[in-house]
């Protein structure tokens, strides 16, 4: 169905400018194309979702004579400020109907917000909606970030047939692996999340007060147990699904049926974009979706940034918006013009570049070893007769958190000096590195670990030291042990992908500590079950001969002093 009028509508009133907010803050996105067209608005749409409530939602679309495709945004955030500025207009001006709406339970919209349960059957019933709207032309797209990112995966397990292309930006597809990789509850993203599912919706007001409450009672929280008892003091009150999350850690349990919408890529067509950061609570997640969908054969464009959660919205949207609108392009008008020809585009870290490769992982990197000394070596041979390196952890004083992977403002790259020069921290250092050494791929410490009777977590992270000594963290992983008596076992964590070049003069180092608090939720060392445990007990792990860092190396870097 085609529309040639200038003001198409949803509904019986007249389109107005967008609200006066979003508008300034339009205006202060620098970096942007020239807009070539104007943008006129109607908003609180009400569109029925499966269960016949309403979903409320704004259209954005160009005053201009025309056909345009359509963009599909479904937010548990509000559709006020960022969603508005950054994706109702500035997709609008380049020739875009922009439909962002609030899911069931935010934003005014009927109904109560239940993470992941009705993201699929709602998207569906507001595609049926699209197809009644004169405007619409049967070319549809989806776009988010986050949660907006589940919203997509979830349309996708069975996509309409009008769908064309999907950009998701630092998007998750597996509810439980957000709060429980590694098999040690997230505290510190999942608390900040559950704030924005709450009170974003709100207002920025409201989401502001939550996230003061939440900074002001940081150190009590860390301090409290049980862990349920701990979030409510941050959140000022008990969220069902966030409680219910805790509670069940086990991703066979049958809390998680169905949650996990990545699934949709093992059989998708739809040509996806997809858009993270070397430091995004994402990536990893992010990295998954890319390898199922290159698995089923689908087109797709991989981007990774220097970028963590938030700071891919605010420095890195500038190339964040060019590479989506060039998708959309493509995939939407068939105009592949400004389509980049590499399908994977990532920042190299230390190097501050950029490399354009075919795909990802790039297959000529190769897994390097770095073996662990007890003197706090890091070598390429392992000697079998040195003594093991023993970690001592207690839960009284928990190992702090330094930037990584969070949703915090000091995300990402820190110094971590000071962290290492606790006892609770080991560490094993090469020597100055000659030439440079850039690595691309997966990193995992191999380790060689007995825990005797004790419970406790492994926290693995790479570090890049440098002239002066200062410590800088690259990527990083955790995982929980079991006990598993005095003979070692053979434990690998995983420490996310990366991209980096370790410059001439500085140093490889892996640092291994029993856990980063409040990032992740300490080991108690009881044994007891996350959700209920309350006894504290310190903990040793024992890490012997054969222990290793493995590099994904790329050859032509690899050279013999690295």
């Amino acid at each position: 169905m085609t529309n040639t009028t200038a003001h198409p509508t949803s509904s019986n009133r007249p389109p107005r400018k967008p609200p006066r907010l979003a508008r300034a803050m339009r205006r202060t996105m620098r970096g942007m194309p020239a807009a070539p067209h104007r943008v006129r608005y109607e908003g609180d749409l009400r569109i029925p979702a499966a269960d016949g409530g309403a979903l409320v939602a704004d259209h954005y679309f160009p005053a201009t004579p025309g056909d345009f495709p359509t963009l599909l945004l479904r937010s548990p955030y509000g559709r006020g400020f960022p969603w508005a500025p950054m994706y109702g207009l500035a997709f609008a001006e380049h020739g875009f109907h922009v439909v962002l709406q609030s899911c069931r339970g935010t934003g005014g919209s009927d109904g109560t917000f239940a993470l992941w349960h009705n993201e699929a059957a709602d998207g569906s019933a507001s595609v049926a909606w699209l197809r009644e709207q004169p405007w619409f032309t049967g070319v549809l797209g989806t776009i988010g970030p986050s949660y907006l990112g589940y919203t997509q995966w979830a349309s996708a397990l069975d996509p309409p047939p009008e769908l064309r292309a999907m950009v998701i930006h630092a998007g998750l597809h597996d509810p439980h692996a957000y709060f429980h990789a590694g098999g040690v509850f997230h505290l510190e993203n999942a608390l900040a999340s559950t704030a924005g599912f709450v009170h974003q919706h709100r207002g920025n007001r409201h989401f502001a007060k939550a996230a003061l409450r939440l900074q002001r009672t940081q150190r009590r929280v860390a301090r409290t147990l049980p862990l349920p008892d701990a979030c409510a003091l941050g959140l000022g009150e008990r969220v069902p699904f966030l409680e219910d999350a805790l509670a069940h850690p086990d991703p066979a349990d049958r809390h998680w049926t169905g949650a996990d919408a990545g699934r949709a890529a093992e059989t998708l067509s739809v040509p996806t974009l997809l858009i993270t950061g070397r430091h995004d609570v994402m990536f990893e997640q992010n990295l998954e979706q890319h390898r199922r969908l290159r698995r089923a054969g689908c087109e797709t464009g991989l981007l990774v940034g220097p970028w963590t959660h938030t700071s891919m919205m605010r420095q890195g949207w500038p190339s964040v918006f060019a590479d989506s609108l060039a998708w959309l392009r493509a995939h939407l008008y068939g105009d592949r013009s400004a389509l980049r020809a590499s399908p994977v585009r990532i920042h190299v870290g230390g190097a501050d570049d950029w490399r354009d490769l075919p795909d990802w992982p790039p297959v000529e990197a190769v897994a390097r070893r770095r073996y662990i000394a007890a003197d706090g070596t890091l070598s390429r041979e392992s000697v079998a007769a040195t003594a093991p390196a023993v970690l001592h952890y207690d839960p009284a004083d928990p190992t702090p958190s330094v930037g990584g992977a969070t949703l915090s403002p000091k995300a990402g790259p820190r110094d971590n000096t000071a962290l290492e020069a606790r006892d609770d921290v080991l560490t094993f250092t090469t020597p100055p590195l000659t030439e440079a050494l850039e690595i691309c791929g997966p990193v995992s410490a191999d380790l060689y670990a007995a825990t005797g009777t004790d419970h406790i977590d492994v926290f693995a992270r790479l570090c890049d030291v440098d002239e002066r000594g200062r410590s800088t963290d690259v990527c990083d992983g955790i995982l929980r042990l079991t006990p598993n008596g005095s003979t070692p076992a053979r434990v690998a964590v995983a420490m996310s992908a990366t991209a980096y070049r370790f410059g001439p003069g500085h140093r490889v180092r892996l640092q291994l500590s029993g856990g980063a608090h409040p990032r992740f939720a300490r080991n108690t060392g009881s044994g007891e079950p996350v959700h209920t445990a309350r006894e504290i007990v310190p903990t040793n792990v024992e890490f012997h001969p054969g222990s290793a860092l493995v590099l994904p190396v790329v050859p032509t870097r690899d050279r013999t002093d690295e």
